[in-house]
């Protein structure tokens, strides 16, 4: 089963609901950042939490989340879009401690508590939308939790989740929002938390098989859900040498001849899908003519 997305209402409307597997996803993620396991788990829940916010935006807006937690982990940074194409890393991805005392990876140690969850939203409009919370637990589905409750008005409740193989690979990646809306009223709340405090963790039941559609049946019963969109998501990253190649010129004459002469040539890599660029005197001279 590939990775895709789910969009759906449920109680007539007064929920909305989203549901993915991400494991081919979180996979590449760690793949080309080499993290471990409890980075790898930190990673793949902020990427799959911003995919499932960018698909709440319209037409081709974008956003960027980022985490800043003071933890050893460092900051995470993540890019997604409404075609559900994501891409992200963390700035010390050899982060990796022992199972917390659930059992599980410790991605509050990782992360941290003292700092903040940012987000920035591309509308194409003049102006950004910005809004940031302070973290509340460092594990980040509570944090986007608060975060949607606090900078957005809509309750929530957000589940991510990573399984990671003795091998470092990812062996499960999933997660769901349910929001309420306008008019959800107590007993559809009171229904909602039953359920969800005897779900089983979400990454087990991606490792179980679940599709998405599955999963928000579980979550909120099957009579519940009207699925309303399907989408497939990856992780996708937009850089490329012609997109370093004008980022040189914006430095100008002088910087590009300083380059040519004491460097000899130019070579940078991209910190989302760590692609090395490299330019030689040759192509920097190129550069150099048409920069101003």
């Amino acid at each position: 089963m590939g990775d895709y997305l789910i969009k759906a209402t449920c109680y007539e409307g007064k929920v909305r609901a989203y549901a993915l597997v991400a494991t081919d996803m979180v996979n590449e993620a760690v793949r080309r950042q080499g993290t471990w396991p409890t980075a790898s788990a930190a990673l793949g829940r902020s990427m799959m939490a911003s995919t499932m916010m960018a698909t709440m935006l319209k037409g081709d807006a974008k956003l960027t989340v980022k985490i800043e937690g003071g933890g050893p982990i460092g900051a995470i940074i993540v890019d997604s879009n409404t075609k559900g194409e994501t891409r992200g890393y963390v700035t010390n991805p050899q982060t990796h401690f022992d199972l917390n005392a659930q059992g599980k990876l410790d991605v509050a140690r990782a992360v941290g508590t003292n700092g903040y969850l940012s987000v920035v939203k591309d509308l194409g409009l003049k102006e950004h939308f910005t809004g940031s919370v302070p973290l509340v637990s460092g594990e980040l589905g509570e944090d986007f939790t608060y975060y949607f409750a606090s900078s957005e008005q809509t309750p929530s409740s957000v589940g991510v989740g990573v399984l990671v193989n003795p091998d470092n690979t990812i062996l499960a990646a999933g997660g769901f929002v349910i929001q309420l809306m306008p008019g959800a009223d107590n007993q559809i709340i009171d229904e909602i938390e039953k359920r969800l405090s005897s779900i089983p963790p979400v990454s087990k039941m991606v490792e179980s098989g679940l599709t998405p559609e599955e999963m928000l049946h579980t979550l909120l019963g099957e009579n519940n859900v009207k699925i309303l969109e399907e989408m497939q998501i990856s992780f996708s990253c937009q850089c490329s040498k012609e997109r370093v190649a004008n980022a040189i010129i914006t430095l100008g004459k002088e910087e590009i001849r300083e380059m040519i002469e004491e460097d000899g040539g130019a070579e940078t890599q991209c910190h989302f899908c760590n692609e090395v660029y490299r330019f030689s005197a040759k192509d920097l001279e190129e550069l150099y003519a048409v920069s101003k």
